[in-house]
């Protein structure tokens, strides 16, 4: 069982998915004060976090994202690192940042992957999982 305090952080992040003990969470927020619905533009933030739970450091060398409007056309964002960093996770560390998405539709939806690099040289692409942009809570 996890411990109290890695399971609140980790239920602050609804969305998650594990590479090769590389954990991606995601949380995203509608910005509505940054939004201007009237000239069709949506703004969403959203926090990442990176966990190394594996037995090497890794380094996030570049990021590939696929980010899909309310209309179903797609968008590829490739980059080097994130926010300007290319960072170093030692094991059991992890590293946090928040960027932003703009969309001309009201819902959508971001997903992607981290290419990698592992200190015993194993180069992989961890997985960044779906989640969606909505401007309201969906009841299921």
């Amino acid at each position: 069982m996890e411990t109290g305090k890695l399971f609140s952080v980790r239920s602050l992040f609804p969305h998650s998915a594990t590479t090769r003990g590389v954990t991606v969470l995601v949380s995203v927020s509608f910005l509505a004060d940054q939004s201007e619905p009237a000239k069709g533009r949506w703004f969403w933030a959203y926090h990442v976090r990176i966990e190394n739970d594996g037995d090497h450091a890794v380094q996030l060398l570049s990021r590939e994202w696929r980010i899909s409007d309310g209309d179903g056309i797609v968008h590829e964002v490739k980059g080097d690192g994130v926010v300007g960093e290319q960072p170093v996770i030692e094991p059991g560390g992890s590293f946090d940042y928040v960027s932003g998405c703009p969309l001309g539709t009201p819902n959508g939806a971001m997903e992607g992957r981290y290419n990698m690099i592992a200190a015993d040289g194993a180069v992989f692409a961890a997985a960044i999982p779906r989640f969606p942009l909505q401007t309201s809570i969906v009841e299921s």
